[in-house]
């Protein structure tokens, strides 16, 4: 029982080493190829977990072998378009200056309910609404919106807006995210008076988030 254990959290650790260095995408992002090493992974780690009568090699040397080939591969379609369109495909225009691609979504064996259902997804309630809608090789889709359509921005209205950047988590569960308060700039000095003068202590504090602009929310502990 204490192998079996033993020899499921070391195939945990590996697989989570393979993962990371095949990249940060999610599953509904991964590429036909990467998609394909993860689930063989996923199988060749189950063996050894399974059959203590085999080796941990055994699972082992397949997997570090399917991360050499995945790395290969990746690396030779950085280099050669051709070679990237043969494992990925290239993306596909199923709506087209507002008119809807019929042999296109055939290729893709696409329905209608899948392509309003995916711009459903996108916010888009109108076939009218959109321009051009395209299929994307990892399968998700892209759209863009007519002018008549689309969103007005502060350019367009001819707005000068300031750019306080991204707004990330400082405080999470009573943890100061030191990592997050030095890509917005923030001082633990700074810190420390706003939460003396928003009268709250640091133990208090579920999540405060915070942007470069100084502009924050936070949000205290629940009594549960």
């Amino acid at each position: 029982m204490i192998i079996t254990v033993i020899r499921t959290v070391l195939l945990y650790i590996i697989i989570i080493f393979a993962v990371r260095i095949m990249g940060k995408r999610q599953i509904s992002e991964l590429q036909p190829s990467e998609l394909v090493v993860t689930l063989l992974i996923s199988d060749l780690a189950s063996i050894p977990m399974q059959n203590t009568e085999q080796t941990m090699l055994s699972g082992i040397i397949p997997i570090f072998v399917l991360l050499i080939c995945e790395i290969f591969v990746s690396l030779i379609m950085l280099k050669n378009d051709k070679f990237r369109r043969m494992i990925c495909g290239k993306p596909v225009i199923v709506i087209n200056d507002g008119k809807i691609d019929q042999k296109a979504m055939s290729e893709l064996r696409m329905s209608t309910e899948d392509l309003f259902e995916e711009l459903r997804q996108k916010d888009v309630f109108k076939l009218e609404d959109v321009a051009y809608a395209i299929i994307e090789t990892n399968g998700k889709m892209s759209i863009l919106k007519k002018p008549s359509s689309d969103t007005v921005t502060a350019a367009q209205l001819g707005v000068q807006t300031r750019d306080n950047g991204m707004q990330a988590v400082i405080i999470s569960d009573g943890n100061i995210a030191d990592s997050s308060m030095q890509f917005c700039e923030l001082s633990r000095q700074w810190l420390k008076q706003t939460l003396i003068r928003e009268h709250v202590q640091l133990k208090d504090i579920f999540i405060m988030t915070a942007n470069r602009g100084k502009k924050y929310n936070i949000i205290k502990k629940a009594d549960i």
